[in-house]
C-alpha cells in the first residue's frame, strides 16, 4: 500500500531515504533528484504524492498527479535513471532523468505536463 505524503515532514522523510540511497547505489541520480522533488512539489494537483512503502520502509517510487493525469517516477536499476513513466510503472516512459540532464530540461519537461 503506498503511503500518502500530506506534509513536508513526511515528503523530507523520503527524500531523505532517496538521497541516502542514491548516495550509495545511484550515484548518477543523486543531484536530479533533488530537482525532482522540487519540480514535483511545483507542478503536482492538490492530491497528495504517494511513495511506495516494502517492508515499512519507503522505496524509490513516487506516484503524483500533474494536470489530471497519473505519472509514476521510478529507479531503474539498469540504466541508472530515473523514469518518468505514464500513469503507472509498467507505463510509457516519457523521460528518463539523471545528473547529466540539465535543470533548464527539468522545467521545460514538467511545464509541458
Amino acid at each position: 500500500m503506498p503511503l500518502e505524503v500530506t506534509d513536508i515532514q513526511t515528503l523530507k522523510s523520503y527524500i531523505d531515504g532517496v538521497m541516502e540511497r542514491a548516495d550509495h547505489h545511484a550515484g548518477g541520480v543523486n543531484e536530479i533528484s533533488l530537482a525532482l522533488a522540487g519540480a514535483i512539489v511545483w507542478r503536482k494537483d492538490n492530491e497528495p504524492i504517494k511513495v511506495m512503502v516494502r517492508d515499512g520502509e519507503t522505496k524509490n517510487v513516487l506516484w503524483v498527479k500533474i494536470n489530471h493525469t497519473p505519472y509514476a517516477f521510478s529507479y531503474n536499476h539498469t540504466t541508472g535513471e530515473i523514469e518518468l513513466r505514464e500513469r503507472s510503472i509498467r507505463g510509457k516512459i516519457l523521460h528518463t532523468f539523471s545528473n547529466k540532464t540539465p535543470v533548464s530540461q527539468v522545467k521545460q519537461i514538467f511545464e509541458s505536463l
